[in-house]
């Protein structure tokens, strides 16, 4: 009997020691790589010459292309038509996809490099361009963008604030901004007209404040900037 329970006993020993219970220190596996952003390469930034392959009077496929980003899996491909504001997104394995898109009508597009197994993205600079319509000679500008106050911002409580946008033309033949400012989020109140790229303004405290740019042409073509906000504390 004695014998037995020494067995026994060794053999739980042996049991522990060698292994029995759980392990936790197996092998940790290496962290996953964060995607690096890509560099577009057409449709080139600014141009006023992109065509495509032309579909009708009014659509024609265009080939958007980039280069290969490091710690990739796939890309996806930001678009939006800056006349309606409407935005489509692609996700493609390759750099080059064709896609459809209006003609006569300015774009702006952006790619996000991801990667399988992180959350975390990484996003290339955003170009604009102008896909090329029937018979157009000149262009309407891009929509202005807000530079200052940035959309959202809270500022300090003051009684005067210095809007300031940025504009750009094709044609490069931008005449004046008239600027809307008010406290609902479709702004009518104009403000004043300018050539230059900022505007003060007067202010209450405690206020949110809605603004947007109508930027015009040497042929009076014009362009509608987005509804910008920001609130004075």
């Amino acid at each position: 009997m004695k014998i037995a329970y020494k067995l026994t006993c060794i053999s739980a020993f042996l049991l522990v020691s060698c292994g029995g219970g759980s392990d936790d220190g197996g092998d940790t596996p290496d962290p996953v790589a964060t995607p690096k952003a890509t560099t577009l390469i057409l449709p080139d930034n600014n141009t006023e010459c992109n065509e495509g392959t032309i579909i009708s009077d009014t659509r024609s496929s265009v080939e958007f292309s980039w280069n290969a980003a490091q710690d990739t899996d796939s890309y996806e491909i930001n678009i939006k038509n800056l006349a309606t504001g409407n935005n489509t997104k692609t996700t493609v394995n390759s750099t080059t996809e064709v896609i459809t898109i209006d003609r006569g009508t300015p774009y702006e597009w952006f790619v996000t490099s991801k990667a399988s197994g992180t959350t975390e993205t990484a996003t290339s600079t955003v170009w604009k361009f102008y896909n090329q319509g029937v018979g157009i000679e000149n262009y309407a500008p891009f929509p202005a963008e807000a530079v200052s106050p940035a959309r959202g911002a809270t500022i300090a409580t003051t009684t005067t604030v210095s809007l300031r946008w940025s504009g750009a033309d094709v044609d490069d033949d931008i005449e004046e901004y008239e600027i809307f400012l008010d406290t609902t989020n479709n702004p009518s109140t104009s403000i004043g007209t300018t050539t230059n790229i900022t505007i003060d303004t007067t202010v209450a405290a405690n206020t949110v404040y809605y603004w947007k740019v109508i930027t015009k042409d040497s042929q009076n073509n014009t362009s509608n900037s987005e509804v910008f906000e920001f609130k004075v504390e």
